[in-house]
């Protein structure tokens, strides 16, 4: 199992290697949600991701919102939630909801 440890490692190393990063964590969870509060996904610029926000039902979106992230440098915050049709478009049916905080990392 990946641990936030390995998450920040390989931000890190990614960084290191002269990439884009962006870092995006689980700031609010309500109701059934696939993955609890911090829990994190890391994203470089190539797409490339490493941990998990959703057990993969949002992740795409996820994604796609850190790759503009790193871009603009504007972070972002994501909201979720099952009267959502976006949430629904992505795959998160579990009956709750899930903010997801997306935010560039600076060398």
């Amino acid at each position: 199992m990946i641990t936030d440890d390995d998450i920040l490692r390989q931000a890190a190393r990614w960084a290191d290697a002269g990439k884009k990063v962006a870092l995006a964590t689980v700031v609010q969870t309500w109701g059934s949600s696939p993955r609890p509060v911090g829990s994190q996904l890391v994203v470089n610029e190539d797409a490339a991701f490493e941990g998990s926000v959703s057990g993969g039902c949002i992740e795409g979106a996820v994604v796609t919102e850190a790759l503009d992230v790193m871009e603009t440098g504007d972070p972002k915050l994501m909201e979720f939630g099952v009267s959502d049709a976006m949430a629904w478009e992505v795959g998160l049916a579990c009956g709750g909801e899930v903010k997801v905080y997306v935010e560039r990392l600076e060398p």
